[in-house]
């Protein structure tokens, strides 16, 4: 919310500067993110007039203008289309530094003198229109400083509010926030009833009253659209940041500025009938006042006549029936919209309204009518016209009422470990609005209908706290005992698996929570994604399933940059419908890509392999002493490849999977280089095994190696596993050394050296002993798996 200073020192006369006034909302929860000059210095910059204007001797595009504006008249030569005799426009004076840079000389254009330039609006950084000079009213005083003359000794402050304080999205909620501060009074602008001139009216119908339960028209007729919008109002708009778009448009704008309540205008001959809020239907269509044809979906609410849509409720008016240079009559609305019917449609449309801000967050139910008669007088005051009665269409049960809260100065001063006086804090409740009615021990408080924040005890004391000052509590160290919880030694925290990534060159990613149904139904994992009621867009319509789409994302953005070798890990929830409950789960992945080892003159790069992703994995796996035996399976996953591809089994139970990205969907995305992804259930990988105690004893080691003959068919890790189980409680370690095909070596075959580290804490092992262990082992590798001892 933009607001300008001195417009807020017209309602609450403070004596704070705007930097005084910046540090008090802040202070008081209201957040200040800037406080700019409304334009930058223009000394030397004053209100001219166009004496006379003569064509340029020598170019058609320049006129010679006679301009009286400092001490004395002064020929200027201008390429301004509009300058004309009789105009008041600025006049930059010679030795005026303008805010691009420029200082004004003395100059000649084409053989003509010229001492001083007059100025459009962006030569002064005071708007965007370059079409012309900028035009000052008639009664401009000649020679005045335009500081002086438009007010530009001013700031705007920029609140950010939280989406609970909308009573705060206009000048009278800040003035009313000011007021509360400071104990300074609000002074808001006369708003009188404006007696009916005419009885023409439009019959209102409230087709869903749960969505629209308060309507408020009125139709003025004979308005001068061509009017001029007054200077003061276009300062204002623009100091909010709202450029002017005609008397009537800028009127609605003002006020919504004011009072917070949007509104919005209807040629009154373009409406057939009367007007309807209704959800809208199969069928409606309409074209947006930015010129987008839509066709609502059925949860919208629209503002229609009897035969066609008119406008979103609450986001954007139609094209058809808006106010043009040919409208004479007007239908002036102003309506409360359930913020539960408004909130999310403006996004989905891909638009962002000041209107469909205020409304979202809720505004005043109580301010329709009063908003209704500050934009008629303003309107007949600028544009002229005559008033009909108001018109109101109401259905009160679904309207919201006032909050009505009890507050104990007893259970405020203990939380805020305080000790305010019932004076103090009924001040403080009054100066925000409310009524209070003040009992022995406790307030009986009403809130104000723009207050629908108010709701519990809680909310009071925030308010009380916050506008006494936090920084007036008193400071006290809290009671009681911390205990600290010791980590358990059977868990591998978060941190730690980070910081061992880290370590490995892996670096971490934040992806969104959130993706598009399209991204994870191009991985093969859209199965029981949950979708979001209010998206805010398509491409973040539901929750992941997987942390691969973020990681995938991020990828495909440092290869189009041309950053070809880089490790990536993150950590974080996935969610799925599942048959019986929603899951949330805990996942850590991975994504490998490039050259294991940089160019360097020993040797040629060697590329990241499937191996070096599962050695990462393994080392994962064994630095953290994971509980319950690991092993991988070949795997058949839709999204990696299917000869690169297991799943990570711990104690038995899939923990997660990795291999190389399927060269396919590679290619959609655009990768021009294998990639490597991996994903494991964070749970199972943090779980370790507590570390025992193991006696090596005294007597030697014992190794044997054997070379065997075996299909490409068999994995290696069921061989390993098979070595274990037949060599038994004596098999210390069992290594895979080498693997060989070539020269003597049947095609579909490989030949594998396995070393085998036996050991008795005992005893020293005997060679028949070891003899037979070898034979057992030899045997079953041949029943399993047809494994031969190779010759």
């Amino acid at each position: 919310m933009k607001i300008s200073h001195r417009w807020l020192g017209e309602w609450v006369d403070s004596g704070l500067d705007a930097g005084e006034i910046g540090e008090r909302f802040t202070l008081a929860g209201l957040e200040v993110d800037s406080i700019e000059p409304v334009a930058p210095p223009l000394d030397g910059v004053v209100v001219a007039e166009i004496l006379s204007v003569e064509p340029h001797p020598d170019a058609d595009k320049l006129r010679v203008c006679r301009v009286a504006g400092d001490s004395e008249e002064r020929t200027i030569v201008c390429g301004a289309p509009n300058a004309r005799e009789g105009l008041k426009a600025p006049l930059a004076t010679l030795g005026t530094r303008l805010p691009g840079g420029l200082k004004i000389k003395p100059a000649r254009l084409r053989g003509v003198g010229s001492e001083g330039m007059l100025c459009s609006e962006p030569e002064l950084g005071l708007g965007e229109d370059a079409e012309g000079l900028m035009e000052l009213p008639a009664d401009a005083p000649v020679g005045e400083p335009l500081v002086a003359y438009l007010g530009l000794n001013d700031s705007v402050i920029e609140v950010d509010l939280t989406p609970n304080r909308a009573d705060c999205l206009s000048l009278r909620g800040l003035a009313r926030e000011l007021s509360a501060i400071t104990g300074s009074a609000v002074k808001p602008p006369q708003i009188d009833e404006i007696a009916p001139e005419i009885q023409r009216s439009v019959e209102i119908s409230l087709d869903s009253p749960e969505d629209c339960p308060r309507y408020v028209g009125r139709v003025i007729e004979a308005v001068d659209v061509s009017a001029v919008t007054p200077l003061w109002m276009i300062e204002r708009l623009r100091r909010s940041g709202i450029r002017s778009l005609g008397p009537i448009v800028d009127v609605t704008n003002y006020v919504l500025l004011e009072l917070g309540q949007p509104m919005h205008a209807f040629d009154l001959d373009r409406i057939r009938g009367g007007v309807h809020a209704r959800r809208a239907r199969k069928g409606d269509r309409i074209t947006l006042l930015d010129g987008q044809e839509i066709e609502p979906d059925e949860d919208m609410l629209l503002i229609a006549d009897e035969q066609r849509a008119l406008a979103i409720a609450g986001v954007m008016g139609g094209e058809d029936s808006a106010v043009g240079e040919n409208t004479r009559d007007i239908l002036l609305e102003s309506a409360w919209f359930n913020p539960a019917t408004i909130s999310g449609k403006a996004r989905r449309l891909g638009l962002s309204t000041e209107s469909a801000h205020r409304f979202e967050r809720g505004v005043d139910p109580a301010l329709q009518r009063k908003a209704v008669e500050r934009a008629t007088r303003l309107i007949i005051d600028i544009a002229g016209g005559r008033p009909g009665p108001v018109i109101e269409a109401l259905a009160s049960d679904h309207l919201p009422g006032a909050s009505r809260v009890t507050l104990r100065l007893e259970r405020l001063n203990r939380v805020l470990g305080a000790d305010l006086d019932a004076d103090s804090v009924e001040s403080i409740l009054e100066r925000l609005g409310m009524e209070v009615d003040r009992l022995e021990d406790r307030f009986e408080v009403v809130a104000p209908t723009a207050r629908r924040d108010i709701e519990i005890e809680a909310d009071l004391i925030e308010e009380v706290a916050r506008i006494h000052g936090y920084d007036r509590l008193p400071t006290r160290h809290p009671g009681g005992e911390i205990v600290v919880k010791a980590p358990r030694e059977t868990l591998t925290g978060e941190r730690s698996l980070r910081q061992q990534l880290a370590a490995r060159g892996f670096q971490e990613v934040m992806a969104w929570s959130f993706v598009s149904l399209e991204e994870l139904d191009r991985l093969s994992m859209g199965e029981g994604a949950q979708p979001l009621a209010n998206p805010l867009s398509r491409e973040m319509a539901v929750l992941r399933t997987s942390l691969l789409p973020g990681l995938l994302n991020v990828a495909g953005r440092n290869l189009r940059r041309q950053i070809p070798s880089f490790r990536l890990f993150e950590t974080g929830h996935c969610f799925r419908q599942g048959q019986e409950a929603f899951e949330e789960a805990w996942r850590l992945g991975l994504l490998m890509t490039g050259d294991v080892r940089p160019e360097h003159f020993s040797g040629k790069p060697q590329p990241i392999d499937y191996f070096d992703l599962k050695g990462e994995v393994e080392h994962l796996l064994d630095f953290n002493a994971v509980d319950g035996e690991t092993s991988f399976e070949r795997a058949e996953l839709p999204w990696l490849h299917p000869g690169q591809a297991a799943r990570l089994l711990i104690g038995g139970v899939p923990a997660g999977w990795l291999g190389q990205l399927h060269p396919a969907l590679a290619g959609e995305l655009e990768f021009d280089q294998p990639v490597f992804v991996a994903e494991f259930d964070g749970r199972s990988i943090a779980a370790r095994r507590l570390p025992e105690h193991r006696d090596s004893g005294r007597f030697p080691a014992v190794r044997r190696d054997i070379a065997i003959v075996v299909s490409d068919e068999h994995p290696a890790a069921s061989l390993i596993e098979s070595v274990r189980q037949s060599a038994g409680g004596l098999l210390e370690n069992c290594v895979i050394f080498d693997e060989y095909r070539g020269e003597g070596i049947e095609s579909g075959f490989r030949s594998l050296a396995i070393g085998l580290i036996l050991r008795d804490v005992s005893r020293t092992l005997k060679d028949r002993e070891i003899d037979a262990l070898l034979e057992t082992v030899l045997a079953d590798l041949d029943s399993r798996f047809g494994a031969k001892l190779r010759g």
